[in-house]
């Protein structure tokens, strides 16, 4: 008998049940802990996932591309019922109120940019937060054609009577993800975001913008 394959094999299930005690999200049975070696032993198992059309050629970035457009439709359906019957008109509301929670106070288009919206649209929402006195401005002291957003005790106060629908909507989004399965996907669309944010911030005309980053990064059609 191999005892040291035994005895690793021991240490492995012991880790797996120490991990399930302090976490959860592994099902105590044997497909349970063949989905934790997978999580955190992706030497073991470097599988290529399967996809709709990869037999015709369909490629990884379209089926990455989709599968991020229709995340997104699934995570503003659940926002849409974390804010239905409150005092928010649609999720931008409550995010611009998170952002000025959590980073405090910044101008306006700081606010507008670090959620990715043009400034038309930006402003239409930071004016109907402003309308509803969950946000005030002031003039900024280093640019005085600049405003300062900051949140209003009223803002606190609406956003956290919704926050418990909207933890609720958000764990939701991430749906049967275990948490090393979350924890890596957190890092690939953070890679994304250090990728694309510098390009945004770029505001290249669309009329260029495919063209001008294909060959700045030197990304060719595969």
């Amino acid at each position: 008998m191999n005892y040291n394959l035994l005895r690793d094999t021991i240490e492995l299930i012991e880790n797996f049940e120490k991990y399930k005690q302090e976490n959860g999200g592994y099902s105590e049975d044997s497909e349970g802990f063949q989905q934790f070696i997978f999580d955190n032993y992706k030497g073991i198992a470097n599988i290529e996932p399967d996809w709709e059309g990869k037999e015709n050629g369909r490629n990884p970035d379209s089926v990455i591309n989709t599968l991020i457009v229709q995340m997104n439709r699934f995570a503003k359906t659940y926002s849409k019922a974390a804010i239905h019957e409150s005092d928010f008109s649609t999720q931008e509301d409550f995010i611009y109120l998170i952002n000025l929670k959590v980073f405090g106070p910044m101008i306006k288009m700081e606010l507008i940019k670090r959620n990715i919206h043009d400034k038309p649209f930006g402003m239409q929402i930071i004016n109907r937060l402003i309308h509803q006195k969950w946000v005030r401005q002031v003039d900024s002291e280093d640019d005085r054609r600049s405003k300062v957003i900051s949140i209003t005790d009223e803002g606190l106060r609406v956003l956290e009577n919704q926050m418990d629908k909207i933890r609720q909507a958000s764990l939701i989004v991430t749906g049967d993800l275990t948490r090393p399965e979350k924890m890596e996907l957190i890092r690939l669309l953070q890679k994304l975001e250090k990728f694309h944010q510098p390009i945004y911030d770029q505001n290249i005309d669309v009329a260029d913008l495919l063209v001008s980053v294909a060959e700045k990064y030197s990304l060719s059609k595969n």
